[in-house]
Formats: structure tokens, C-alpha cells, sequence
């Protein structure tokens, strides 16, 4: 039977997880269509088109893993199972776009299968979803090499 999930998406910053250098730990996942042809992006909350689903990996969470599952659900309402880890990724954005309000960040990246696509998520409002193929994607995340690299990991068919 399928886990209850909320409807309430995760705010703010208070239990959010941080690495030995004081790196914000975020946790994502690629989430890929069966036949392997098509990756499923949502829009960007802040500018910058379309993205991974993505964010903060919180204190509550016992892995990157079910952080990064909380995330495809609330920013992309789907429920999902990890089928590879992609590892861990640096923050490669410049120093000049690091603010207190996005500091650096690592990384952790989860290749993942799509078992529902619920017609209502926490930020359905927010967000936009939309199956697209890598050169579409790669295109989208072509100023977010972080998302790009994780994108390069999966088994995406090019």
C-alpha cells in the first residue's frame, strides 16, 4: 500500500541538513520515462525556466535518497523509486550568485522510475511539469551544470 502523503510542501530552512564545510546538502532526482527516452522537468520557482526536481536534505530524513523522493513529490507530484544513485555533485555556480539566501551546496543525485503522477501536489500551483527529450532538457539546464551533469549520469536515452 502506497505511503500517505502530505499535501503541505516543506518551508524554510531550519532543519536543513549541511556538509563538513558548511555546504548546503541537497538531494534530486532525474526522473526517467520507462522506454528511457524522456526526462520529466518542472518549472523553476525562482527565473530560469525548467528544472530538476530538487532541494534541501532535512535533519528528519534518514537518507539523501528519501529526501530526494520528498522532493519529486512536492515539486512534481509524482511518486517515484530510485533506481541508481548518479552520486554526488558540487556546486559549480559561480561565487558571484552564492547569497546567504542560496549558499553553496552539494549535490546528491537519484536516476528514478515514475510509479504515479498524482493530478494534485503540494506546489502544483507553483510548478509546471512536462516530459521533454535530453536535448530538450539539455538545453533547459544548460546554465544549471549541476542539473546538467546529473542529467549526463542517468541512462537517458541522447
Amino acid at each position: 500500500m502506497a505511503q500517505i502523503r502530505s499535501m503541505e510542501a516543506r518551508v524554510g530552512r531550519k532543519n536543513q541538513r549541511y556538509g563538513s564545510k558548511g555546504e548546503r546538502l541537497v538531494a534530486g532526482v532525474v526522473p526517467i520515462s520507462a522506454d528511457k527516452t524522456k526526462v520529466l522537468m518542472i518549472q523553476s520557482a525562482g527565473p530560469g525556466g525548467w528544472v530538476l526536481p530538487k532541494g534541501g536534505w532535512e535533519l528528519d530524513e534518514k537518507t539523501a535518497e528519501q529526501a530526494a523522493c520528498r522532493e519529486a513529490w512536492e515539486e512534481a507530484g509524482v511518486v517515484c523509486v530510485v533506481s541508481r544513485d548518479l552520486g554526488v555533485i558540487p556546486d559549480m555556480r559561480p561565487c558571484g550568485l552564492l547569497t546567504a539566501q542560496a549558499p553553496k551546496a552539494s549535490y546528491q543525485f537519484f536516476e528514478v522510475a515514475v510509479e504515479r503522477e498524482e493530478a494534485e501536489w503540494p506546489e502544483m500551483y507553483k510548478r509546471k511539469r512536462q516530459w521533454v527529450p535530453y536535448a530538450q532538457a539539455a538545453t533547459a539546464l544548460a546554465n544549471r551544470p549541476e542539473l546538467l551533469e546529473a542529467l549526463n549520469r542517468s541512462s537517458l536515452k541522447r
